[in-house]
């Protein structure tokens, strides 16, 4: 069947509040770009349809638009809303390869990503009321997801034969299903534990294995979770713009700060290449004085 715009739009709208958690203006201003990508196509391309898009349609609207004298940043931006319609298009099948992965951007600087403070995560930890049902898993999951800088799609699918209770650690499943160990603190465990004394009490277990499960009994939705971290920071009176992915960065930038090697960040976090991990070193400026202070020659004060 073939998918109209109108529909393929919405939806898009859809994802980019509930999963990638972007605030009202930014869902407006891509879902603007992919208005601005369908006026081009109807006019110039025949109509093309989402389904029929190439990388020629994309490579010459972008063209098209820089001919307008676009910014670098706001063609960036462009540029990444047109990548983000083909992602969301790819996870709801209605295409099967990424029109866009060719794509070039113009080089605009890089933007850090938000991170919490301790201070923060403790309040937002605090603020979770344990005499709901879901009190205790909700607890969990911010202290593993902080304690162990995993992505959400890692968390949902975590098992309890992935935890290594005794040396302390987690296999954890990522992209590509590659598996890496990840150490895991004693709060994460002991937070567990206490969940796990509440999680018997379901009614029923669909997946006896699978770690953390909604009232039904069945795994969490990846939605599920962004409404959690959402909700929490919410009653913890954070008014950052902040997603299951900001724990992830806060785990990141926590290990860098307090003199964490990159190459161990590198290999909890399953970042394939070293480059990935170095945007933790930009956040904390000072990381890259006291190292260089550290090692070079010139550096010391004598």
């Amino acid at each position: 069947m073939t998918i109209q715009w109108a529909e393929v739009v919405k939806g898009f709208g859809r994802y980019l509040r509930i999963e990638r958690s972007l605030s009202p203006n930014s869902v407006a201003a891509y879902i603007n770009d992919v208005r601005k990508l369908k006026e081009y196509l109807v006019e110039n391309k025949n109509g093309r349809l989402p389904s029929d898009i190439t990388y020629n349609d994309l490579s010459d609207f972008i063209a098209f638009t820089a001919g307008s004298e676009e910014a670098a940043r706001t063609q960036a931006r462009l540029i990444s809303g047109i990548r983000s319609f083909c992602r969301y298009m790819i996870i709801e099948n209605i295409i099967a390869d990424d029109p866009s992965a060719l794509l070039e951007s113009p080089r605009t600087g890089m933007k850090l990503p938000e991170v919490l403070s301790v201070a923060e995560i403790d309040r937002m930890v605090a603020s979770i009321d344990l005499s709901t049902p879901e009190g205790h898993r909700n607890r969990a999951i911010i202290e593993t997801m902080y304690g162990c800088g995993l992505r959400v799609s890692e968390l949902v699918n975590m098992r309890l034969t992935d935890i290594h209770h005794a040396e302390g650690f987690v296999s954890v499943t990522g992209k590509g299903n590659k598996q890496r160990l990840v150490p895991m603190g004693s709060v994460a465990l002991r937070e567990i534990d206490n969940y796990m004394a509440h999680r018997v009490m379901l009614p029923v277990i669909t997946d006896q294995n699978i770690l953390f499960l909604n009232r039904r009994g069945k795994k969490l939705s990846r939605v599920m979770v962004f409404n959690i971290i959402k909700n929490t920071a919410r009653a913890a009176g954070i008014r950052k713009n902040i997603s299951p992915h900001t724990l992830r960065h806060s785990f990141a930038t926590h290990l860098v700060e307090g003199g964490a090697d990159l190459r161990a960040v590198q290999e909890m976090l399953g970042h394939e290449s070293i480059t990935t991990t170095e945007i933790y070193t930009h956040i904390d400026r000072s990381y890259l004085r006291d190292t260089m202070l550290l090692y070079h020659p010139r550096a010391r004060r004598k």
